[in-house]
């Protein structure tokens, strides 16, 4: 039986080659022989609201079965990070993969309470035996700072500080694929 990979995508407009479309399926294609991959679409993007995201992902973990990795790019991340610090989640979740996330509340340009973590979140994660950070250290438009502040939160993670200035990850991130076949 093959392993289960749920993608939560980023805010912003998706569809072909929008958003984390381009990435998603990179990562689909590297893992489809090995792994059933899930990218469903999240309410709103353009204009995402936590309440709606989080039915979302209800729905699609309440339709799986056994050890389930989960991954999600920018907001997707955030999103992950709260929920699973906020609900209980009877899935054993074997990994998670946060890519370029951001820290909401962390500086003034991000600011949306909605997808605010609780203080000292951390505490309340489940055990998660994979937990992963990827972020660029020159990208425009989540900041290098807010990867840092997960990375101090979250000591357990094995962080990946990626050269370059991608958000999007156009052309595939294949240090992303290379942990989830080596770690999950």
């Amino acid at each position: 039986m093959k392993r289960t990979v749920l993608f939560i995508h980023s805010a912003g407009p998706q569809g072909q080659d929008l958003g984390s479309s381009k990435l998603s399926a990179y990562v689909e294609k590297e893992l489809r022989d090995t792994y059933q991959f899930i990218f469903p679409k999240m309410p709103a993007p353009e204009n995402p609201k936590y309440a709606p995201w989080k039915n979302q992902l209800e729905k699609e973990l309440k339709k799986l079965n056994g050890e389930v990795i989960l991954v999600g790019h920018s907001l997707g991340g955030s999103v992950l990070l709260k929920y699973l610090s906020e609900e209980s989640c009877s899935l054993p979740i074997s990994g998670l993969f946060i890519i370029a996330s951001p820290y909401w509340g962390f500086d003034e340009d991000w600011q949306l309470k909605d997808f605010f973590l609780q203080k000292n979140f951390e505490e309340h994660l489940p055990k998660i035996p994979n937990l992963f950070l990827y972020h660029s250290r020159d990208e425009e438009i989540v900041p290098f700072s807010h990867h840092k502040m997960y990375a101090e939160k979250l000591p357990q993670a094995a962080i990946r500080e990626l050269e370059g200035k991608e958000h999007l990850f156009l052309n595939g991130l294949p240090i992303l694929v290379n942990d989830l076949r080596s770690g999950c």
